[in-house]
């Protein structure tokens, strides 16, 4: 039986969202395209009418990835005022419900060492989530106006912010078998770090 446009549209998107979930949970190298088909409510042979290869898959994967739990922190900053939107933000990211689901949460935390030894078309499309989050991080903690250039300041604070968040919760995660109070601990420290109140210092727009 033929199969409608709509019908094969949403095949491929349930496809990568599987890919993106699953990657995420346990790794590039961990999943095969059975398991993600599978995932999809798929057969196996029907991946390949949609991507021309497992590289293809695992490159837009990756993009879909950094799409995906943007809207979950989209919608707990919704609310937030321009001072509460990076406190949001960390309480949001340093969760444990965040730690406990890496398949619904952030790629950069799950998927980055896996795509620095991939490299190629893999870690390009990887790069430009990364840069897409310390742009949207600008914005959203410093109530920038959308399209506006963040200062040095802000954007430094951004990255930094961002490399603090990933670095703790890759942590979390890694020590949370062995010793959940440990990985409690971690998420707690940097949380309370990072939302402390900073003095504002004039013409770089951090948040107090």
């Amino acid at each position: 039986m033929k199969v409608s446009k709509a019908q094969t549209a949403q095949n491929r998107q349930d496809i990568l969202e599987a890919a993106a979930r699953l990657y995420r949970e346990h790794g590039l190298a961990g999943v095969g395209v059975a398991e993600v088909t599978r995932g999809a409510g798929l057969t196996h042979g029907g991946l390949y009418r949609h991507f021309e290869s497992k590289d293809a898959l695992v490159r837009e994967a990756c993009a879909r990835a950094f799409e995906l739990p943007k809207a979950v922190l989209q919608d707990a900053l919704q609310h937030a005022s321009p001072d509460h939107a990076r406190p949001a933000f960390v309480q949001a990211y340093l969760s444990a419900a965040h730690r406990d689901q890496p398949g619904e949460g952030c790629p950069v935390a799950a998927l980055a060492v896996d795509v620095g030894r991939a490299g190629g078309a893999v870690a390009e499309a990887f790069t430009q989530g990364v840069k897409g989050n310390i742009s949207r991080f600008a914005t959203l903690a410093h109530g920038l106006a959308p399209g506006q250039e963040p200062s040095a300041a802000q954007r430094t604070d951004a990255v930094v912010t961002l490399a603090t968040l990933v670095g703790a919760l890759v942590l979390a995660r890694a020590t949370a078998p062995a010793d959940a109070a440990l990985s409690d601990e971690i998420l707690a420290t940097v949380r309370a770090h990072l939302t402390a109140p900073r003095p504002k210092r004039r013409g770089d727009g951090a948040i107090k």
